[in-house]
């Protein structure tokens, strides 16, 4: 059994060098957040492995991985240093107009076309120096969406659930509705019916190489179709799909702020769906270990504001 090690024995400035380990779960990229050589973070991981008497990061063949313990470890430690940097900073109170905090949000490239614009005018004009990161999803979502979390601001993704875990708050940021997508001398009339979506060839972004899994937003309006849609053209992006039906007999099924703003051109129509699809519900996800802290408090009411400036809605969940 280990014994209690007392605080006075400790390295403190290896926790900085453990958190980003841990993160980055690469020797060479932790030492250059941290700003050090990478032969000086070799040696603190390996300080840290005696000191664990465990290896914390293990090599395989597709990079390392984290130990039991180091996956362990990744959940306290987020928690562990916010409480230091807390404990130790000069003015606890964040002041937007002072911070230059980084802000790191994971987002479909819809929702950055339907928020970024007024999320970056929002942070702007209230916190000038405060920085945002903003990760684009290029195919799915994070396995592990709690330990995603730790590590990051949120995630804007429509409810999943994934997301109905322990640990992880949500508000709805802005709802939207699906639309379709036709060349404006598609003979289709004004109107389309289910049959003609299930006669047009379809353009749909993120879809699988497969069956659409039941799991998709579009579930719903694909069960009601008696016959599978042919489709045309996958294309890994939202905003790359009017490109794809201009001039073509295709179809796509979009949301309305994405096809007003890309799909706002002549050569395009925009139909209202048939189906009666879901509403498109996105929100912000973020980990409780967040709940309290006065920066990520304010980085929600900017996520909220974006929304509201660009005809969103939000609701606390």
């Amino acid at each position: 059994m280990r014994r209690a090690t007392s605080l006075a024995n400790l390295d403190l400035n290896l926790l900085v060098i453990l958190r980003e380990l841990l993160r980055e779960r690469n020797v060479t990229r932790a030492a250059r957040q941290v700003g050090i050589t990478q032969p000086a973070a070799s040696a603190a991981l390996a300080r840290l492995r005696r000191h664990f008497g465990d290896e914390l990061l293990e090599r395989t063949r597709g990079g390392f991985v984290l130990t039991p313990l180091g996956a362990h470890l990744a959940t306290q430690i987020e928690t562990v240093c916010a409480g230091v940097e807390r404990l130790f900073s000069t003015d606890a109170a964040f002041r937007p107009e002072d911070s230059e905090r980084e802000f790191v949000v994971l987002v479909p490239d819809y929702v950055l076309a339907a928020l970024g614009e007024s999320l970056s005018r929002a942070m702007h004009e209230a916190a000038p120096r405060t920085r945002l990161h903003v990760k684009v999803v290029h195919e799915s979502m994070p396995a592990d969406l709690a330990e995603a979390l730790r590590v990051i601001d949120g995630i804007v993704s429509v409810p999943m659930p994934r997301f109905q875990v322990a640990g992880i708050r949500g508000m709805e940021v802005f709802r939207d509705r699906w639309v379709c997508v036709v060349a404006a001398d598609n003979p289709v009339g004004d109107r389309l019916e289910l049959a003609d979506l299930e006669r047009l060839p379809w353009v749909v972004p993120h879809h699988p190489d497969g069956e659409y899994p039941p799991t998709s937003p579009l579930a719903p309006l694909f069960a009601r179709l008696s016959a599978r849609p042919r489709v045309a053209v996958r294309v890994d992006s939202y905003q790359a799909t009017p490109y794809f039906v201009a001039g073509t007999d295709r179809v796509a099924v979009m949301q309305r702020r994405l096809a007003l703003r890309l799909a706002d051109r002549p050569d395009l129509r925009v139909l209202e769906c048939p189906g009666d699809p879901p509403p498109i519900v996105e929100t912000l996800w973020w980990h409780a270990k967040n709940d309290e802290d006065e920066a990520h408090t304010w980085f929600r009411s900017m996520v909220a504001r974006a929304a509201e400036d660009g005809d969103g809605r939000h609701r606390p969940r």
